[in-house]
Order: C-alpha cells, then structure tokens, then sequence
C-alpha cells in the first residue's frame, strides 16, 4: 500500500517511446491530482511522460466501471495535462508488464479493466533474447464517417475514428515529416466535443503504413496505441478495405495491428526501464 509519509514509488516504462509513469497503488490510497499529474509528467520538474497510468485494484477504484469479475486490476490513465482519458493501447501494454513483473499476476492471458471497456491482454513468444512483444484485444472500432483536420492551413481530410476514445485519422501523400506538429492541429468541435486524437498517416505499402499523431491533453508523442488502430483501420479503408493485417511504424518503433470484423487487436513492444520512490515532501507540497 503506498504510504505517502515514506515516499510514493514509482515505476517508469514505454510502449515504442510512448512513455509513462506508473504509481503502485493497490488499495487506491492515493489522491491523485491534476497538478500532481502534470508535475510528474513535465519534463523538467519532474520525471517527464506521456501520460501517468495508476495501478489500482477495480474493487479500490472508487468509480463504476465496466469489469468483469476477472478484470482484478484497473489501469487508471491520465494525461500529460493531467486530464482522464479512457484507454491507451501502448499504456495497457506496460501496465501489464509491470504486473506481471511485480508478480501481481502470471504471465499468461489477462484482462485490464479500463474506462475503454475490459481489455483481454496476452504476451507473444520471445524471440532470442527480447523480451516478449504484448498483445491487446482492442475491441470495436467504430468508423464514424468524415472530418477535417488544419496544419498551418492546411487542409487534410480524415476518417472519424472511435478505438474507445476518438481519433481523426488522415491518410496523405504529404511526407509526414514535412508536418510541423508543434501546435495543435485544427479541428471541428462540433464533431469532437471532448477533443480528439489526430494522426497523419501514410498510404499502405506492402503491409506497412506509418504514423505521426498529436494526442489531445499531450501534444506530439512518439507513438499511440489506440491511434495505430486508427491510422491502420483509415490506411485500409483508403485501400478499399475493412480487414486486414498492417505494421504501424511511428518514430518510437513499429507495432502490428490486425483488424477483423469490425474489431482490432493490437501488438508491439512494453519496457519497463526505472523504478525509485517520489520524495514525499515534493508529493505534499504539490497538494497546495
């Protein structure tokens, strides 16, 4: 149980450069704030990630959520800016990993709670001396019709999609790394209320597509689970088709998506790479 008087451990990890912050906190003791998400996410007063995924018991959430009674752990998500968020394919990769590493649960088939649903999770084969890629059932993606996104004026048409949070997914010929993703692209909020996701993707070539993606209440990340679903689902659509099989390179790596029947699954690497103790004293003084 974390005891706030003795320090908050931690644990640091990433999912092709998608990097986050992981709080042990099994009884769900902690109070975990916007401030003190945003502060441990920044990345020069504090660890520096993504994204902050809580480790807590379903049963200690505090919250209804969509569990079923296997789904013994909930990954807790948020934000760089310290918002909730629903789901993250490469966080629910590394919140396994940490269980399994942590001895939580054994290496076998699992399934996470989230806010996205229940996610049933599994760990590939290890190849040589790698550790074993992770697998995600990612459930129904919902492709929801057309929108628009701006770059500087820029007008790049895309696929609405919905991965259990909401993605714009815009397949170009422009070369991705001509975009200047430093600000927010535009985009319509009468289609995305609560913000969105926007990727800008590359046709599909001999089963390989790739990927830039600004992520709402983040900024430009190395990679996004639930947008390489996206990017994928869009590239495909852009081929004339709804299943298949691509690899999803991002500049943190590659991950494989598979999509079929209207319902994807998910896999790619998940490292766990530090782990410590926050001061106590930093931890309090973020309270006021």
């Amino acid at each position: 149980m974390a005891d706030p008087e003795a320090g908050i451990p931690f644990r640091k990890g990433h999912g092709t450069e998608n990097d986050f912050v992981l709080l042990p906190d099994p009884d769900g003791a902690l109070e975990l704030t916007e401030a003190r998400v945003r502060a441990l996410c920044d990345r020069h007063r504090g660890l520096g990630a993504d994204g902050v995924l809580r480790v807590v018991r379903t049963a200690a959430l505090g919250e209804r959520v969509d569990a079923p009674p296997a789904a013994e752990w909930f990954m807790d998500y948020r934000n760089a800016d310290g918002s909730i968020a629903e789901m993250c394919g490469n966080g629910v990769r590394v919140f396994a990993r940490y269980l399994v590493e942590a001895g939580l649960v054994g290496a076998g088939e699992l399934v996470v709670a989230t806010r996205g649903g229940p996610k049933r999770v599994w760990f590939e084969p290890a190849g040589g001396a790698d550790l074993p890629d992770v697998g995600v059932a990612m459930g129904a993606v919902g492709l929801l019709g057309g929108s628009v996104a701006t770059v500087a004026g820029r007008r790049f048409p895309g696929l609405v999609v919905e991965v259990g949070n909401p993605h714009l997914a815009c397949v170009t010929e422009v070369p991705l790394d001509e975009l200047d993703l430093r600000d927010a692209p535009g985009y319509d909020p009468a289609v995305f209320p609560a913000g969105v996701n926007v990727e800008f993707v590359s046709p599909a070539r001999d089963g390989v597509t790739r990927m830039r993606v600004y992520e709402r209440g983040v900024g430009e990340t190395r990679s996004c689970g639930t947008g390489t679903v996206a990017a994928a689902a869009a590239a495909l659509r852009h081929d004339g088709r709804s299943d298949g099989v691509l690899t999803v390179r991002v500049p943190g790596g590659r991950v494989r998506v598979e999509l079929t029947g209207g319902a994807a699954t998910l896999t790619g690497p998940a490292v766990l790479v530090a782990a410590g103790e926050l001061s106590a004293d930093w931890w309090r003084s973020l309270s006021r």
